[in-house]
């Protein structure tokens, strides 16, 4: 289901949007993650006698803090061996992974010195040396019901991973990657990984810098992985059945060292409260309770907080408070643009995007309008763009102005705009005469507008 999503997300080329995720939400899931990822290493890497760890975050530390006395100190001691090496054998060579030198030396020393730790096979059995048989799922839509959810958590999550390890690559390798292509190539992976009772598939950001560290530039270094990795299950899983649990867990926390992204973290704490509220919502929910849930609140929470920027950004002033304000970056002051403001003629600028997000301020703006011109100029050559709820405040202000005998006067507004106002029926009920292409033109229809009264 999730690469069905992912390709359904290629095909409508959302590839590009998705590198849009906010990056706080992107490290407080990565974080969190990674604290996941840790906390359930902890009976492993200190080989505690524990039948069964309870799922719950806070439970499992719970349940390792009554069975600390547990430690099997040969598993501590693998463990920590493995810690040290994965971080320090680049000092050895930076063309072998670390954490394989780690399995092999472990592997060896278990087997050959009988040591008392629990290995994969005394865990979980044999490991499977073949490819399972394709399996073609029977169609049940209570299933697909139940875990559409989790489906569109997945193909997002994955979409995300696989784009951020493209753009860590680029950044490498100064290439440029194809997003949608990326996510059409990653979704038919996971289909084909679902029919041979695989897991759920992404980029990742760890393996692309090593693999672009080691040499690797173009897609065949991406084949040669996955084969090496399909030689390593069909030829030596009797070998990796004698891989200690304990080395497994150290190489596991290496990762999530590096996946957690603590720097970054860190710096982010300094930034600002929305930021930082984000942050801490996503990587709290993602600890305390899933991913699904902290995905879904972090981009609501961001949603919010963006309209809240967006509709700060958005100010309505008066011509007179205008004047006089000289520009730094050598523009003309208003009153070098526009020399004078006819009689009975009341001149608005609005700067920024008239949406439902500003609604409330322009609707303040109503409000606070109590005076009746004959004339009322709404210069919007600063608003980028206007939506169905910005129309609409619009459409009342026309109508609560012409009630008091004023002209409304549209200057300015951008090709976008005055196409939405177009469609919205707005020409009609303001005047096609009355919205103009610049503010000397709007000057001039707004004399001949007083004028014409006075006759």
């Amino acid at each position: 289901m999730a690469g069905f999503i992912i390709i359904g997300l290629g095909l409508a080329k959302l590839g590009n949007y998705l590198k849009f995720i906010p990056y706080p939400l992107i490290v407080g899931f990565t974080s969190g993650i990674a604290l996941v990822i840790f906390s359930t290493q902890i009976k492993n890497f200190f080989g505690l006698d524990i039948a069964d760890v309870p799922a719950g975050f806070v439970d499992k530390w719970i349940i390792y803090a009554q069975h600390i006395s547990t430690t099997n100190w040969i598993a501590l001691c693998i463990a920590l061996g493995t810690v040290i090496i994965s971080f320090n054998f680049y000092r050895v060579s930076t063309k072998i992974p670390g954490s394989l030198v780690a399995i092999v030396l472990s592997t060896l020393l278990v087997y050959f010195l009988g040591l008392p730790v629990e290995t994969i096979e005394s865990r979980f059995g044999e490991i499977p040396n073949k490819i399972a048989a394709p399996q073609i799922p029977v169609i049940n839509f209570e299933v697909i019901r139940v875990l559409i959810q989790p489906a569109i958590a997945i193909a997002l999550l994955g979409a995300i991973e696989s784009l951020l390890s493209a753009v860590v690559a680029d950044g490498m390798t100064g290439g440029k990657h194809r997003s949608n292509m990326e996510l059409l190539a990653q979704g038919t992976a996971n289909i084909f990984s679902g029919l041979f009772c695989g897991i759920p598939a992404t980029g990742a950001i760890a393996r692309t810098a090593a693999n672009v560290k080691n040499g690797g530039r173009t897609p065949i270094a991406g084949i040669i992985h996955a084969l090496f990795l399909l030689m390593v299950m069909l030829l030596f899983a009797p070998v990796a059945k004698l891989i200690p649990l304990s080395c497994l867990a150290g190489i596991l926390v290496v990762i999530a060292y590096h996946m957690s992204q603590w720097r970054e973290f860190g710096i982010l704490l300094k930034s600002n409260k929305m930021d930082v509220l984000v942050l801490l919502t996503t990587f709290f929910l993602t600890v305390l309770f899933d991913l699904i849930i902290a995905i879904q609140v972090g981009m609501i929470l961001y949603s919010f907080i963006f309209m809240k920027r967006m509709s700060e950004a958005t100010s309505i002033k008066n011509a007179k408070d205008l004047f006089g304000l000289s520009q730094k970056t050598g523009e003309k002051m208003f009153e070098e643009e526009l020399a004078y403001i006819p009689k009975e003629t009341m001149l608005y600028e609005i700067n920024g995007p008239l949406f439902f997000g500003a609604s409330q301020k322009f609707k303040e703006f109503l409000t606070d309008s109590r005076q009746a011109p004959r004339v009322l100029i709404l210069r919007m050559r600063h608003v980028p763009f206007i939506d169905a709820t910005g129309i609409n405040r619009l459409k009342e202000f026309q109508q609560r102005i012409k009630s008091l005998g004023t002209t409304l006067v549209i200057s300015g507004a951008n090709t976008q705009v005055k196409e939405d106002i177009y469609k919205a029926g707005l020409y009609e009920i303001i005047g096609v005469d009355n919205i103009l292409e610049n503010i000397n033109q709007a000057i001039q229809r707004a004399e001949d507008i007083v004028n014409s009264k006075s006759v």
